[in-house]
């Protein structure tokens, strides 16, 4: 498969989990194995993984393009969007960054709880394997609608383990998504599965697609604000 962000036919894999994380995540091989190609099957020109893949795929979906994300962002009407990003899109932020509209905001710049944006201020929000680690994901998600304008997308990725419900690690030993680095903001709170459509219903959208390369490798999601 070529990379569907810039089209190179580049690909190299290695495995990133380490045993720590695999026995916290109490995950068998088969999902171990899925996960490692999900974070570690990658673009050798721009360095996206399978994650930024069907992130990128989705956000092009939802504006009925058809190509890569190089030439995606070349678009006029794509250049016209205002476009928040939060905490690096993995490798997307390098062709997010030449759109005109385009914000990115960090964390603890930003607090995805509480914005601090005017209402329906974007056409777009973009975040990836962020949420997992915000204590109200649904808080988190209800601010994404509010700052959304009307008929726009808020398009991100979670780690998902597919044959399973999404988990609260509330009460249990602390596990972070950073190997040897303990920060607070590595901190996972929801260990998400096949029902993390929920949050996104929760939090006020009306609908959520759900975009899938290779299953079940990579998956996205796209929460779409109701034009009324």
């Amino acid at each position: 498969m070529n990379c569907n962000c810039c089209g190179s036919s580049k690909i190299h894999h290695q495995n990133v989990l380490w045993q720590e994380l695999i026995d916290e995540w109490r995950i068998s091989q088969y999902e171990v194995d899925y996960i490692n190609r999900q974070q570690g099957f990658h673009c050798q020109d721009c360095y996206s993984n399978m994650r930024s893949m069907v992130l990128a795929m989705s956000i092009m979906k939802c504006f009925g393009f058809t190509g890569i994300f190089k030439d995606f962002i070349n678009e006029e009407k794509i250049q016209n969007l205002e476009i928040l990003e939060i905490n690096t899109a993995g490798s997307l932020t390098q062709f997010l960054s030449k759109l005109p509209g385009h914000q990115l905001k960090t964390y603890p710049e930003i607090d995805m709880m509480n914005t601090k944006f005017v209402d329906m201020s974007f056409d777009l929000v973009i975040h990836s394997d962020v949420l997992e680690h915000i204590q109200h994901p649904v808080k988190a998600l209800s601010e994404c609608h509010r700052i959304l304008k009307p008929g726009g997308y808020c398009a991100f990725t979670i780690p998902i383990i597919v044959d399973r419900l999404t988990t609260s690690r509330v009460g249990m030993p602390p596990s972070y998504h950073g190997l040897g680095d303990n920060l607070p903001d590595f901190l996972v709170y929801t260990e998400y599965g096949c029902d993390a459509w929920k949050d996104v219903i929760q939090s006020g959208f009306q609908e959520c697609r759900l975009f899938s390369i290779e299953y079940p490798t990579a998956q996205a999601l796209v929460a779409v604000k109701s034009l009324k």
